[in-house]
């Protein structure tokens, strides 16, 4: 695949290292600031509709990773709609911009799948919270619990795949029915599920779950050590979203991921 990266910090360089390893090729990288990035804006990618092959009205490229400012994601979004380019979108902070932006791709028949976190390691984690859930919510002496450890830069909290985690595992284990993210000056209820944080040094990030019974306990945990897992991921979703088109979610991805159609 030709490749346009929209966002090129550090999780596009790992995105492109990526995509070079999986014989891919980045043929523009858009970002108003980064050193490296070949246009500011997607209307100045060089070679735009030049490319044998393709239309005038076409970009040359088979598919848009984008991990940029929440800002720009309507705009991107018609763009790509308008150049029939399908999109990967890793970009954050535009929920209230979701049904704006399902619109201008179903009315453009393209292809889009966004997501919050690509890792293939934390979707394998929430996949693994799910299962859990289902299986301890039958031993009523097993209490649930989660504590989530990033580095002392983060400026959220709790993260937002430790949410993710405990929304998922409130679906399925029906004894707890909301989250508590402050810390607790009081005995915890037992219908709640405490999510605790730690933030300090150069923690990457880990995510425990943990079962506890007065007997033993159990611990499902994913440790991040590098962008890789995420850039992998955003590189495995544009290759499946090759050829379809829709709004998809990660969600989508690697619900399809799990079901076995297809391999890495």
């Amino acid at each position: 695949m030709d490749v346009i990266l929209i966002g090129y910090g550090r999780m596009g360089r790992e995105i492109e290292r990526v995509l070079v390893d999986r014989g891919h090729r980045c043929v523009a990288r858009v970002d108003p600031r980064a050193d490296g990035a070949d246009a500011r804006s997607l209307d100045e990618i060089p070679g735009a509709g030049a490319n044998a092959g393709r239309t005038a009205a076409r970009t040359p490229a088979d598919c848009a990773i984008e991990f940029a400012h929440s800002e720009g994601v309507v705009d991107n979004a018609r763009w790509y709609g308008a150049h029939g380019i399908p999109a990967v979108v890793g970009t954050t902070g535009w929920e209230a911009e979701r049904e704006s932006v399902r619109r201008i791709v179903e009315e453009a028949g393209s292809g889009y799948l966004w997501g919050a976190n690509f890792s293939v390691g934390a979707n394998l984690f929430f996949a693994l919270v799910e299962a859990a859930g289902v299986l301890l919510h039958r031993f009523e002496d097993y209490d649930a619990m989660m504590l989530e450890t990033h580095h002392r830069h983060k400026k959220d909290s709790p993260s937002g795949t430790a949410l993710e985690a405990a929304r998922r595992l409130l679906e399925v284990y029906r004894r707890k029915s909301d989250i508590v993210t402050d810390a607790l000056q009081r005995p915890i209820e037992p219908h709640e599920l405490h999510v605790a944080s730690v933030r300090g040094g150069s923690v990457p990030g880990i995510h425990e779950l943990t079962f506890d019974s007065p007997f033993d306990s159990i611990t499902i945990r994913h440790s991040a050590r590098t962008r890789a897992g995420f850039a992998l991921g955003s590189v495995l979703a544009a290759e499946w979203l090759a050829g379809r088109s829709g709004f998809f979610s990660v969600d989508d991805f690697f619900a399809d991921r799990l079901k076995g159609q297809g391999e890495v």
